[in-house]
């Protein structure tokens, strides 16, 4: 089966678990996710099944969009709500204002220390398995941008925020790092993903919807329409002829559509066969071929 679905992960569960459950589901081995969530979080977790995994390589810098809560008063040792207070409560004695002014500082282009509990790499091993050692992790500033981070409300412990953010960022770091900066210590009390690239939740389905379906034999109503895929690159579709010489991996010209340098290739409205990147004018070749 090959396509491209999306699913709202229940908290409780990893991204792994999810591809799992839909590998049985569908009776498909190749499911391949978009982007991990930590089991706390939930929502969009866009998924690719069959041949179509081999469009994730185009997903690795696929903005997302989040929405959740920061608790003010004690950090943990996750920066977020599952793991272990580093200290007592404490008082939160901030406005509003205050916490968006904090907020403001964390817009734009920033280095950010990965959480300690995380999927980095210290030398081959996972953050987060030393860091339940007890060892000490150490890990290096990464350069990310925080497109949109907006408070939308705070009750005096807890903040609603929305952020738009790039590729690689955690958002436990940010709620970790606004509590040291106003000295009351705060974590990641809740999140939710409602974005990922061109997938939001309103394309979402559940396991248990996607469960019901795949035994009515008609998963395909929740796949994402092929030509909804990869919005930046401009769809060609393709002659028999030239459909065939794709499959085939060879070079064709193609429909002149625009001056991109990738374009989606379809045999019909919707069989996407290939991403071909340009040679010269109207000569493409395939770069990826999705099918057989």
């Amino acid at each position: 089966m090959n396509g491209v679905l999306v699913i709202d992960k229940p908290a409780g569960m990893t991204s792994h678990d999810v591809v799992n459950r839909v590998r049985r589901l569908l009776k498909e081995r190749s499911v391949g996710h978009l982007g991990t969530l930590d089991p706390m979080a939930t929502g969009v977790l866009p998924l690719v099944l069959g041949k179509l995994t081999r469009l994730a390589q185009f997903y690795t810098g696929a903005e997302k969009v989040y929405e959740g809560h920061i608790r003010f008063g004690f950090a943990t040792d996750t920066y977020d709500a599952e793991g272990e207070p580093l200290g007592a409560p404490q008082p939160v004695q901030v406005t509003l204002e205050v916490v968006r002014e904090v907020a403001a500082k964390f817009r734009g282009e920033i280095l950010q220390t990965p959480p300690p509990f995380s999927a980095k790499k210290i030398q081959g091993v996972p953050a987060y398995k030393l860091a339940r050692k007890k060892q000490e992790v150490t890990l290096e500033p990464v350069r990310v941008e925080i497109k949109e981070f907006e408070i939308l409300n705070f009750d005096g412990e807890l903040a609603g925020f929305r952020a738009r953010v790039s590729s690689g960022t955690y958002m436990r770091s940010v709620a970790h790092e606004m509590g040291q900066l106003l000295a009351v210590g705060a974590h990641l009390a809740a999140l939710r993903r409602t974005g990922v690239g061109e997938f939001t939740d309103a394309d979402a389905c559940t396991l248990e919807q996607l469960e019901v379906a795949a035994a009515s034999d008609e998963p395909e109503k929740f796949m994402i329409h092929p030509r909804r895929i990869l919005p930046a690159f401009p769809s060609v579709t393709a002659d028999e002829m030239n459909a065939n010489r794709i499959r085939h991996g060879q070079a064709v010209n193609l429909p002149e559509m625009s001056r991109a340098p990738l374009v989606k290739v379809f045999a019909g409205q919707a069989e996407l066969i290939a991403i071909a990147s340009r040679v010269a004018g109207t000569l493409f070749h395939p770069k990826v071929v999705l099918v057989s």
